[in-house]
């Protein structure tokens, strides 16, 4: 297989769209306008066969240094795809979203040969996430440092690090499924830490003797410095409100008790009662945003200082442009879509190209994944106007035109029940012929109220969070049971309005 094969995708830029519903309010948000120049893009496989490459680093020896969720640390030579195992961590847990993490190396480097990561363990019973500082000596690392140990859980468990501009190492974690955490300043989890980079505690923090920078964080999946030194996180939401997010010293973020905007009647009482940062951006339905970088090279000078965003379960990459101090979206386009599966981790070399990885073999690929080459990690350089040109002869796609019902059910329950409704054994149950969906009146409150804790289906035991839909209106949801029970349930009856409505006020 030609590792250097080269893959031409095409870009004509795509509109932000904005999802009508009470969740998004316009006047609360600044028009996001789409990029008016068309504009083509070239993707390289430069590495394949990877499991899932969740950070990637660009390296003072011009290779990508990324972690495998796996437990490995390796080096990727860019131009010619040679990769070189630093390390192999055996006590990484790997299951579902844990394993080995985020990385970052030290500014230093190679005067101070030091490789930040972490990654979740278990002892009996006990997971935990451990931030360890390996030394990087003859192509291998070694003498780990643990830093922190805090608690972590099977899942929301951030985990991106980055440098800041002062030298602090900035950890942001999630809230170990344990929603009280992140209000909770005493805990570690679900927040944005700061810490020098010996694992000290600064004297600037906002809590004396804390490494708390901020809180009131989910589940924070990337972690970017931009233009004027701002910090920018991406930050998965329950079933709405995936955030864009400024992290700021000392700010709350708000959840649980806001999700997104300050635009509900019961997150405005507690925005009102307590100082909420709100995000600069934020996405209903969610597309379970993963890891970014602020783009400040020259082969793309049209996206100067624009975030670069990967999506797992749009699977697509965005640029979203801000102002000039950096304070806002003011644009959003999708240069990849929907081609290589799932996108994990970006970073930007020296030269202006941009690298992505793909997290195909993870714990909840999309249909049609992983395919026998992930995972992948995939260089992507500016296109030619021939290419545009040869794009634009092409004739246009015939595609079908699915009910709404389906496209709710695409939007809002795909990801995890997949788009065939058989989910993922062990993992996310199938909607096929089970007692629960039979249930007209069980499946609506299901929908409405969400599901915790552990469940069986058809014999098989679950333990896996599903969100509350209630947000939606009566009409969405009844679409959506209705597309459920008769599509993959043909023998089943439609669910109404007047269904929703009567289980709504139960």
């Amino acid at each position: 297989m030609d590792l250097l094969r080269s893959i031409p995708v095409w870009l004509a830029a795509l509109a932000a769209v904005f999802v009508a519903g009470r969740r998004n309010d316009p006047a609360r948000q600044r028009p996001v306008e789409p990029d008016s120049l068309p504009l083509s893009v070239h993707v390289h496989v430069v590495a394949s066969g990877l499991n899932v490459p969740w950070e990637m680093a660009w390296g003072p020896d011009n290779w990508i240094w990324y972690t495998e969720q796996s437990g490995s640390i390796s080096r990727l030579n860019p131009k010619t795809g040679e990769k070189k195992l630093l390390v192999k961590i055996d006590e990484v847990y790997r299951h579902r979203s844990l394993g080995l993490l985020g990385m970052a190396l030290h500014p230093d480097f190679p005067k101070k040969p030091y490789v930040y990561v972490d990654y979740t363990c278990k002892k009996d019973s006990a997971i935990t996430t451990k931030l360890v500082r390996f030394t990087y000596r003859q192509n291998r690392l070694t003498n780990p440092m643990t830093m922190l140990e805090i608690p972590a859980h099977t899942g929301h468990n951030g985990s991106r690090i980055v440098i800041s501009p002062d030298r602090k190492l900035m950890f942001a974690t999630g809230d170990a499924v344990t929603i009280t955490n992140a209000q909770n300043t005493s805990s570690l989890n679900g927040k944005v830490l700061r810490m020098n980079l010996d694992g000290t505690v600064p004297s600037g923090n906002p809590i004396k003797g804390s490494f708390v920078w901020s809180w009131g964080h989910r589940n924070i999946q990337g972690l970017a410095y931009g233009r004027n030194g701002i910090l920018y996180s991406s930050e998965h939401g329950d079933a709405v409100e995936d955030e864009l997010n400024i992290i700021r010293k000392g700010h709350n973020y708000g959840w649980p008790k806001v999700e997104g905007y300050c635009d509900q009647p019961n997150e405005k009482a507690f925005c009102d009662s307590v100082k909420v940062t709100e995000p600069v951006k934020a996405w209903t339905p969610t597309i379970a945003p993963a890891g970014i970088a602020v783009y400040e090279g020259r082969l793309f000078p049209e996206w100067k200082g624009a975030i670069l965003l990967t999506t797992l379960k749009e699977a697509d990459l965005r640029v979203l442009k801000t102002d000039m101090k950096g304070h806002s979206i003011t644009s959003e386009t999708i240069p990849i879509d929907a081609t290589y599966g799932r996108l994990r981790a970006v970073c930007v070399a020296p030269d202006g190209s941009i690298y992505v990885s793909t997290s195909n073999r993870d714990w909840n690929p999309g249909s049609g994944f992983p395919k026998p080459e992930d995972d992948r990690i995939l260089r992507i350089t500016r296109g030619t106007q021939a290419d545009l040109l040869a794009r634009n002869a092409q004739s246009q796609t015939v595609t079908d035109h699915p009910s709404n019902g389906a496209k709710l059910y695409r939007q809002y329950c795909a990801s995890c029940h997949k788009p065939d409704g058989k989910g993922i054994a062990g993992t996310f149950p199938t909607l096929h012929g089970t007692q629960q969906v039979k249930d007209k009146d069980q499946f609506v409150q299901i929908i409405l109220n969400g599901l915790s804790g552990k469940i069986t289906i058809k014999g098989e035991e679950f333990d896996q969070h599903m969100p509350a839909m209630g947000f939606l209106p009566d009409e969405s949801i009844a679409e959506i049971g209705t597309y459920v029970r008769q599509f993959f349930n043909q023998d089943l009856d439609a669910v109404s309005v007047q269904d929703v409505a009567k289980m709504r006020a139960k």
